[in-house]
């Protein structure tokens, strides 16, 4: 008989005193498979500990676990709460970590009365496009980075229903 995963813990907040210099280290794991496959290269390269810890003073920035194993910083924008830097640990993925913080970050969307979930991944993750797909995500742009001519990244939506 097949064993049952083990239950995944809520979404806590992180803010305040952190070990932002951990949190960075699990960001820079999970998204180390897209060095050399994405042009221009991540931005995640001028990230600091530093810079998570201002973020957490204007976005929420929810993970899961301690140690954390997943992570990510939602933005309220105008009309939509940007999820951003959606981080599952590689040891840690296809255990359902990252849906699961799409679906708190539609609760929260909910609780900020923001309409849409709206996300970014570049072109070339074509396994994120079909993740993001699978949770009900649509694609409504695509965009460049300043220095290049054809598309590099794919914004996607999701209407959230109250």
């Amino acid at each position: 008989m097949p064993t049952a995963a083990p239950p995944i813990d809520p979404p806590h907040r992180l803010r305040g005193a952190q070990d932002w210099h951990a949190l960075l280290a699990l960001i820079q794991r999970a998204f180390a498979a897209m060095a050399g496959r994405i042009d221009p290269p991540s931005s995640l390269h001028h990230l600091t500990a530093a810079d998570l810890a201002a973020q957490s003073e204007t976005a929420e920035i929810w993970a899961i676990g301690a140690p954390i194993r997943a992570c990510m910083i939602l933005t309220p924008k105008p009309a939509a709460l940007y999820l951003g830097k959606l981080a599952v640990d590689p040891a840690h993925q296809r255990s359902g970590l990252g849906r699961a913080l799409v679906s708190h970050a539609e609760t929260r969307a909910r609780a900020l009365g923001l309409p849409v979930l709206g996300l970014q991944t570049r072109i070339e993750l074509i396994e994120n496009q079909a993740a993001f797909t699978a949770m009900g995500f649509a694609e409504v742009a695509r965009t460049a980075h300043p220095g290049h001519t054809k598309p590099t990244s794919i914004t996607y939506a999701k209407p959230i229903h109250p």
